[in-house]
């Protein structure tokens, strides 16, 4: 892992633990400077994304703010160029696939181990140490910031 994407990593999860973002939140923010944008913009672009959007437990939040960013940095595209279009998607599925790969799945309930069917209410959970003891949602707030990161970095080299 190339030092850049650890520090994204460690960004990513600094901001979901310790400022209290939400897993989309979290990621994109950590990309902030990247994309030319204020934190105070990326926070509110992935605000409804977090817990599986809005706590629907679908996409992960962490995958959706990490498409987020692909999107800013690569979805600037001719909507007639199929080409872009295809390249884009390729990108967010090879995305996808890294992050399965890694974390075993890209929606919120399956990687809480939540039945199939099973929301939550509106309200977030308290963040407390029983909160982040019994979920995995730090680690994959920085395994999708790491993964993105290394996307970006090999992007770059081609």
């Amino acid at each position: 892992m190339s030092k850049t994407a650890e520090a994204k990593s460690q960004k990513a999860k600094q901001l979901f633990i310790e400022e209290k973002y939400n897993c989309a939140q979290a990621v994109a923010c950590a990309f902030c400077e990247q994309l030319g944008l204020e934190q105070e913009k990326a926070r509110a672009l992935a605000s409804c994304f977090g817990g599986g959007m809005g706590r629907l437990r679908e996409v992960c939040g962490a995958v959706s703010g990490a498409l987020l960013v692909l999107g800013v940095l690569g979805g600037d595209y001719d909507p007639a160029d199929r080409g872009a279009k295809a390249a884009q998607y390729g990108r967010v599925q090879e995305f996808a696939r890294r992050f399965c790969e890694k974390n075993g799945s890209i929606v919120c309930r399956e990687l809480l181990g939540l039945r199939a069917g099973q929301k939550d209410a509106p309200a977030p959970s308290a963040r407390t140490q029983a909160y982040y003891a019994g979920r995995p949602c730090a680690e994959i707030v920085a395994s999708a910031a790491e993964i993105l990161q290394q996307m970006l970095e090999e992007q770059a080299e081609q």
